[in-house]
């Protein structure tokens, strides 16, 4: 495989194809979009019913974070590809990727704003209480914009494993990179350097940037808690 990728003339190969690569890369880019924004949709959902009073609630929010946590995403995937056509439900294999991706991390994306909501102190909760707001407004208006804060590093890690799963797409036969790539390489020409060498890049370049800010973002947010523990502990040094 290195010296495919030293060879100028598989790289000759492989750019006379580009286009077709540059299709599998916005069919990848386009699932994850509408993956990620289906997970945060559902992770929302599924977070603040896990912190209901209402035992059902809590209850279906648990079921469907164990549900999906618990049995593997090919599988999952392969239940929506394979098994909803016996129920008269026909999807193509960007949408099973789009669903089945978007379900999955879903679960998980609802494990952390269960995380963000119970780090909110419960007195605000109580304090929005006695003003007559409802579980809802108090979730909408005071909890959850605060939140935010406390779950984007984590949110962030799992954007960027939810792009990287969108691999998934290639056992079911889609027309994203991953599968792209395979077929490309295993369908007559057999140069495997060239082009799993630039899948590897492009998943990078979607993934990294997002992973470098989360982490400079989760570094900002620890250095002003210590700044705001130094000040207060400043405070009262003064007036004691």
């Amino acid at each position: 495989m290195i010296e495919q990728i030293l060879s100028l003339q598989c790289w000759a190969t492989f750019l006379s194809d580009w286009t077709l690569f540059a299709q599998a890369f916005g069919t990848t880019v386009f699932v994850s979009v509408l993956s990620l924004l289906l997970s945060l949709v559902l992770g929302v959902i599924f977070g603040v019913m896990s912190t209901s009073h209402y035992v059902v609630f809590r209850a279906i929010s648990r079921s469907y974070v164990e549900l999906l946590q618990n049995t593997p995403l090919v599988l999952q995937a392969y239940v929506f590809y394979l098994a909803l056509p016996y129920l008269g439900i026909m999807l193509g294999q960007v949408s099973v990727g789009i669903y089945a991706v978007g379900i999955y991390h879903g679960a998980y994306i609802a494990e952390v704003v269960r995380a963000g909501i119970t780090a909110i102190p419960v007195g605000q909760s109580e304090a929005a209480a006695s003003q007559g707001f409802t579980y809802t407004q108090t979730m909408r208006w005071i909890i959850l914009p605060q939140t935010i804060k406390i779950i984007l590093p984590p949110l962030i890690n799992q954007m960027v494993n939810l792009i990287k799963n969108t691999s998934v797409i290639a056992l079911i036969g889609g027309t994203d990179l991953m599968n792209r790539t395979n077929d490309w390489a295993t369908t007559g020409s057999c140069i495997y350097g060239p082009p799993f060498l630039v899948c590897g890049i492009l998943y990078f370049l979607l993934c990294f940037p997002l992973a470098s800010w989360g982490r400079n973002y989760e570094e900002k947010l620890k250095k002003r808690d210590v700044q705001t523990a130094n000040e207060l502990r400043e405070v009262e040094e003064k007036l004691s």
